[in-house]
């Protein structure tokens, strides 16, 4: 069965367009107009091994929060309606990622609660070109509250900024594979003693 999620969000701030396929290959095209959080998509795709189509047309003669927020909400939405049913998951997955001088760990469950634990560290450069990096924690925020899921990235140390968003996108990508991959010995089960997630 194919779980591929499709999702399009217009507002007077953005027009996004999302494609997600979790049983891909890491294909990935990816334009919002923000050239370091393409990259981050580029990773989230490639790592996670999911095929990702990202087309943002945002208001960014204003600034990109909107441009990276709406996606992000968008990428939650397309990622929870790929996942379906959720039978025959993993449900739980975990990664810890270096880059370089960075190491981010991050540990996720498919839950259908959106929560979210983010720590890295403080007195990051603000900025990585036009990314501005108070806005990595408001992307989890976004993807969470539309994927419903639960998410806790912990970055203990890391001193390039580049290096510690992108290992945390790492991190992200794998443990979202790990806990989306069909489980062999579940086939047809939830994984919940609830009945539901």
């Amino acid at each position: 069965m194919s779980r591929v999620g499709r999702v399009e969000r217009t507002t007077k701030e953005t027009s996004v367009l999302v494609e997600i396929d979790l049983d891909g290959s890491g294909k990935v095209d990816v334009s919002t107009g923000v050239g370091f959080y393409d990259h981050m998509l580029d990773q989230l795709g490639r790592h996670g091994l999911f095929d990702l189509t990202v087309k943002t047309d945002g208001d960014l003669h204003i600034d990109t929060h909107h441009t990276i927020e709406d996606t992000a909400l968008a990428l939650g939405a397309a990622f929870k309606q790929a996942l379906g049913d959720k039978v025959g998951i993993y449900r739980f997955g975990n990664c810890t990622v270096p880059l370089d001088e960075s190491l981010a760990q991050v540990t996720v469950d498919l839950s259908g609660r959106p929560y979210l634990v983010h720590t890295e560290p403080e007195n990051m450069a603000p900025m990585i070109g036009e990314y501005d990096t108070t806005m990595t924690r408001h992307i989890f925020e976004s993807f969470v509250a539309q994927a419903q899921v639960a998410l806790h990235i912990h970055v203990p140390y890391g001193r390039n900024a580049h290096h510690i968003v992108e290992c945390q996108f790492k991190a992200l990508a794998r443990a979202l594979r790990y806990a989306s991959e069909r489980d062999p010995r579940a086939a047809g089960i939830l994984p919940s003693t609830k009945g539901a997630l």
